[in-house]
């Protein structure tokens, strides 16, 4: 799939027009208008009633409200005056003899912090497992969702696998709605739409798409909704149930806009997803029973996975990160009520709540400007500030992209920290409407980044070298800690790996953060398109800076060091021989047992379905699929056996059959094994398609199946769930 032209774009015949209105369509009316956005003196904040609702759905009196302000400054005035204090006095409770080791009350304060984190998110993982939708709910279930997909110029291996997964959610089909929003309605960006239209024709849906010439903040002055196409579009979105929309660029927070504009009371609840994700299929399912059963919750997020996690090094670290962010930091916060961020790959809101605040969402202006970027934060922000909680489960995850390379990842992490500050900012005025974790919460881990930066530069230049390895080891430890927590609570030993995330954390993200800060004024998406990715190379300049700053200390320490002081050759030469030993063993480990068991891009791509050429049955192999994604079928060993199954299944088209495809074959980490490699291409092969019981031919369904059962079992290995697969 790649870029077409106007002319060759098939789906023209599906454009949605109405006989009702006047809009003449794509490129038939006037240009675009100067963008438009409305300022504060038009747009109208919520009333007090409106964002005084706690969670147990009580409104109290001002002298209430007052009561708690006061308490919540208190406490996180006390919090940071702690940090302070406790830093500069640094007394210390445990000192060696010879005053190389310490542990002081700066220290305990941190351990504490981290030991509550984690204690309260334990409780809340508990609690998910507890709060499992009814057996029959997802055939009961009552309310409308409409599903929001935004879309810019995305990988159409990573589009197609996003719409599949949407299109096999787990809920009951007349209840939920489709809107994927393109951004952008040129030619370079049809590829979308032919993609929408394939995949949801192959799931037995009727796709309906618009091609809008302008957006809700560029219309054209003088025309009225009927001449605009506003209420065509409008109608387009009530009369049918999958919706493919391409309007004018605007950004990311345009085309939500867009959606939530039209939506109105069409749907109880949103559910928003970006291009790149791929749902669960029990995802939906998950997040509504929370907002069915938590009539005080506003809004609720999944945990989102990293699906990339082979590409790089620094992607494999990510995914540790996402994984202690989602399950360990915001489980943390969904105790209290208080998740600060609803992440954008997976969110469901109360749409009656998001009717009240989308045009102060969609106006927000910071420093006098129009804001871009860190739309879901602010979203799940304005949820906090009406006073509802907003929650997070587990049991409802979703697993997408993340940058493989360093230097876009380093553009992300800029964009997410200028919107973690902005709004950090604005969240401070709600603090009190919600549990005191929150205020304490937010006040630790906005300040915690540079006490450790001017901590670094303080030890680097302080001419003493022993002091900067203690404070590495120091660092590494409470990595490792972190890990070994997350490995016991995960089940999983890879989480040890999490201590390396340091490494990111003191070289990158810390001097990422006060850039951010100084530039927190410029706006854009951050990262480009997937299709046509461009490289930013902004983020080298505060890598640099870091850089030499620290550099120069460390020349400067090691000049004027005591190396005559007493042991101190050998505790130089111990701490740097362990730190670096200790990255030598884990970098191995990572290159030489972990990387090839991760999933690459390159996987994706070469597994994608996009080769299918029958239409008929792509629900079925996106079943497979996601039955296979679930954890059905073992991935070692798929790569001989898939090319022997798709061997033989040729062989069975053309009339013939070979001799055993196991046969002297075996895996080198054990018995031979299907996984999605051995599925997909076995359902793109030739003209067969995937293999289900609706292929005619009895022996390329249950002879193969019977061949299947009998190699594996002679090879030592299991068949049952290999076949399962296969059935469905």
């Amino acid at each position: 799939v790649g870029t077409v032209s106007d002319t060759d774009w098939s789906i023209d015949s599906n454009q949605y027009n109405s006989t009702k209105y006047g809009y003449a369509g794509y490129g038939s009316g006037p240009p675009p208008g100067k963008k438009k956005h409305k300022n504060r003196k038009e747009l109208k904040d919520l009333a007090p009633p409106e964002c005084q609702i706690l969670h147990g759905g009580h409104r109290h009196t001002k002298l209430y409200w007052l009561f708690r302000l006061v308490m919540t400054l208190g406490c996180g005035l006390g919090v940071l005056i702690g940090m302070v204090y406790s830093y500069n006095i640094g007394i210390r409770l445990l000192e060696a003899k010879d005053g190389r080791f310490s542990f002081g009350v700066y220290g305990t304060g941190l351990l504490v912090y981290l030991s509550i984190q984690s204690i309260f998110a334990s409780l809340e993982n508990r609690r998910f497992k507890k709060q499992t939708p009814p057996r029959n709910y997802e055939e009961t279930a009552t309310k409308t969702i409409a599903i929001q997909i935004s879309a810019y110029q995305e990988d159409p291996h990573y589009f197609r696998e996003c719409l599949m997964a949407v299109m096999n959610l787990k809920y009951p089909r007349d209840k939920f709605k489709v809107i994927c929003c393109i951004d952008g309605n040129e030619a370079d960006s049809v590829y979308m739409a032919q993609i929408f239209n394939d995949v949801v024709k192959g799931c037995g849906g009727d796709p309906a798409f618009f091609r809008w010439d302008y957006n809700f903040h560029e219309l054209p002055e003088g025309l009225t909704d009927s001449d605009n196409g506003v209420s065509t579009l409008n109608e387009c979105i009530e009369m049918n149930q999958f919706v493919c929309l391409m309007q004018k660029w605007g950004g990311k927070r345009e085309v939500m806009y867009t959606a939530f504009k039209v939506l109105k009371e069409k749907a109880d609840y949103v559910q928003v997803c970006d291009s790149d994700t791929l749902l669960d299929s029990r995802a939906m399912l998950e997040l509504a029973w929370i907002l069915d059963s938590q009539p005080n919750t506003g809004a609720v997020g999944g945990d989102v996975q990293i699906w990339n996690s082979g590409d790089s090094f620094v992607s494999f670290l990510s995914s540790l990160r996402y994984w202690m962010a989602f399950n360990i930091e915001r489980a943390c916060q969904s105790y209290f009520g208080c998740v600060s961020c609803i992440s954008g790959p997976i969110g469901l809101y109360r749409m009656s709540l998001i009717n009240k605040i989308v045009d102060l969402w969609s106006d927000q202006r910071f420093l006098g400007d129009v804001c871009t970027f860190g739309d879901d934060r602010h979203l799940t922000n304005r949820i906090l500030q009406m006073g509802y909680a907003t929650k997070y489960t587990s049991r409802s995850f979703c697993k997408t992209e993340t940058p493989p390379t360093y230097l876009r990842w380093m553009s992300q992490q800029i964009r997410w920290t200028k919107s973690y500050y902005r709004e950090w900012l604005f969240n401070s005025m709600w603090w009190h409407k919600h549990h005191l974790w929150m205020a304490c919460e937010a006040i630790f881990s906005g300040a915690f980044p540079f006490f450790i930066m001017y901590t670094m530069i303080k030890i680097t230049w302080s001419g003493e070298l022993w002091v900067l390895i203690h404070l590495l080891i120091i660092i590494q430890l409470v990595g490792l800690l972190k890990g070994l927590f997350a490995s016991v609570v995960r089940r999983d030993p890879v989480m040890i790996f999490t201590s390396l995330y340091s490494s990111l954390y003191v070289t990158s993200l810390l001097p990422s953060k006060l850039f951010a800060i100084l530039t927190i004024g410029m706006k854009s998406w951050g990262t480009s398109g997937r299709k046509n990715i461009l490289t930013n190379y902004n983020p080298l300049i505060p890598v640099t800076t870091w850089v030499l700053t620290i550099s120069g200390g460390l020349i400067y320490s090691a000049i004027v060091n005591d190396y005559m002081k007493e042991g101190e050759i050998t505790y130089l030469g111990i701490g740097i021989g362990c730190y670096a030993g200790y990255w030598v063993l884990m970098a191995v480990l990572w290159k030489l047992r972990l990387q090839k068991h991760h999933t690459t891009k390159k996987m994706i791509v070469n597994n994608s379905i996009i080769g299918f050429r029958s239409s008929s049955s792509k629900s079925d192999r996106s079943q497979i699929s996601l039955a296979i994604r679930d954890g059905v079928v073992d991935e070692d060993g798929a790569g001989r056996e898939a090319k022997a199954i798709l061997a033989n299944l040729r062989d069975i088209e053309n009339g013939r059959h070979l001799p055993n495809p196991y046969a002297s074959k075996t895996s080198n980490d054990g018995p031979p094994v299907l996984d999605e490699a051995v599925l997909r291409l076995s359902a793109s092969s030739s003209s067969h398609g995937p293999i289900s019981p609706s292929v005619s031919s009895v022996y390329s369904y249950d002879n193969l199946i019977e061949d299947i059962r009998r190699n594996e079992e002679s090879a030592g290995g299991k068949s049952d769930r290999s076949i399962e697969v296969i059935k469905l």
